[in-house]
């Protein structure tokens, strides 16, 4: 969508082959709609704290096919969002699954288009573990159109998407399960988020099972585990990966490199093997978000068409995570600065958010800067808790630029709010 637009907006004639609907994953079966069942499984914890602060409320009742409704009724209105500002931009759509030939060449519906440049960008599709009974079980494609929500659900992974629906489920009122292989959530990611995330799914009801492997799963749905134990649920949701979607391109046919996942290898300006054919997005598995997808798409339209050669910097690219409570992130965990750096300073703070305390929630919020003990540059910033991502992303814009712990110690703070904290913060950990 973006490098289409951009390009046409610099003079280059465009044309998009699409076969399902517009805007991608994030909008139809990602972020946009993830976001909104995300509202709307939080709200249930809105109405408790309501009565801390004096609100008398009936009995709150959750009906899934309105927000199923609601959701759907947002998502068209998107696609001919999308739609239209390619249109309106002067790129042509061709509605059909189309396949490269060759190094100029792509066919669609019996007909060949010949192009100077060719962009991959089809994105990746959910994965399902190699065990006897899978074909069970319901990826977060088939999530976003469920009928009606399952009484006891099992999510297996440990990622961004497992850990948002396992949260997403419960907080639908589901009775919720999360089993992941490793040892702790959000592998990547600073290593006490995942321990922190994992604390407090376990007190709002999520029953997490680390380091356990499925075995095989049988109708009804009984899921038998690699240890033996056999657990009983409704619905199996796998969220174990995604994988490059470039089967059945003709990519490899045409000379184009793949990796050992079915990713395309590109260099820094989003080029291929073959000169004339270019892949940005999941598609090459660097860097899985949506924002560095369109970043990638804005920088290979200005490469191609502006003149301005612009590889797009993937360093420092803050993203978030919308379980409950909240995760985001931007830079180095500490593990990372430790590797790269040597000696790092680490603070830290947890607190009981102030919105929480009329009331007997006992979710904590937790802070962290990782600091360059020699330059004093903040490395990174990690954060669990209510709108994390809206306030890491004003943190993202610091350690960008490479500010350092005194000049954030010379921020006056916000008060009271819980941003404030990463201003604050004097005391280093042990």
């Amino acid at each position: 969508m973006r490098a289409s637009r951009v390009a046409a907006s610099y003079g280059a004639r465009v044309a998009v082959a699409e076969s399902g609907r517009f805007g991608g994953t994030c909008v139809n079966v990602g972020c946009i709609p993830k976001k909104l069942f995300s509202y709307a499984a939080h709200t249930r914890e809105d109405f408790e704290v309501a009565r801390s602060f004096g609100w008398t409320l009936g009995e709150p009742k959750f009906d899934w096919p309105t927000l199923l409704a609601n959701k759907d009724r947002e998502i068209a209105r998107l696609n001919g969002v999308y739609e239209g500002a390619l249109t309106k931009a002067g790129a042509q759509i061709l509605r059909g699954r189309a396949s490269v030939v060759d190094a100029h060449t792509v066919e669609l519906g019996g007909r060949r288009y010949g192009a100077q440049h060719i962009l991959v960008a089809t994105g990746s599709w959910p994965r399902r573990p190699a065990i006897p009974g899978r074909e069970l079980a319901i990826t977060s494609n088939e999530a976003f159109h469920l009928e009606k929500l399952p009484r006891r659900a099992l999510v297996v992974g440990g990622g961004y998407i497992a850990v948002e629906f396992a949260s997403i489920f419960q907080g639908l009122g589901v009775e919720t399960t999360l089993a992941y292989r490793g040892p702790r959530l959000l592998r990547g990611f600073d290593a006490e988020l995942g321990e922190h995330l994992a604390e407090e799914m376990g007190k709002k009801g999520v029953a997490i099972r680390l380091q356990s492997n499925l075995a095989r799963l049988e109708p009804g749905i009984q899921v038998t585990y690699a240890d033996g134990s056999v657990q009983e649920v409704d619905l199996v949701m796998f969220a174990t990966g995604r994988k490059p979607n470039t089967a059945g391109l003709g990519l490899e046919a045409a000379g184009v490199k793949l990796a050992a996942d079915g990713a395309v290898v590109v260099d820094a300006y989003s080029k291929s093997s073959v000169d004339s054919i270019h892949a940005i997005g999941d598609v090459t598995n660097r860097l899985n978000l949506t924002p560095v997808a369109t970043a990638e798409g804005m920088a290979l339209a200005k490469t191609l068409f502006r003149g301005e050669p612009t590889a797009m910097d993937h360093d420092n690219v803050p993203t978030a995570v919308f379980s409950n409570p909240n995760v985001a992130a931007v830079g180095l965990s500490e593990e990372r600065a430790r590797e790269r750096c040597g000696r790092v300073d680490i603070y830290r703070t947890a607190f009981r958010a102030l919105k929480l305390t009329l009331g007997a929630h006992a979710e904590r919020t937790f802070m962290k800067l990782v600091v360059d003990a020699g330059s004093q540059r903040v490395l990174g910033a990690h954060m669990i808790g209510p709108d994390a991502g809206e306030i890491l992303q004003g943190l993202a814009i610091a350690v960008k630029l490479g500010a350092t712990k005194a000049q954030f110690d010379a921020t006056i703070g916000i008060h009271p709010t819980a941003a404030e904290e990463f201003v604050t913060m004097r005391e280093m950990s042990t």
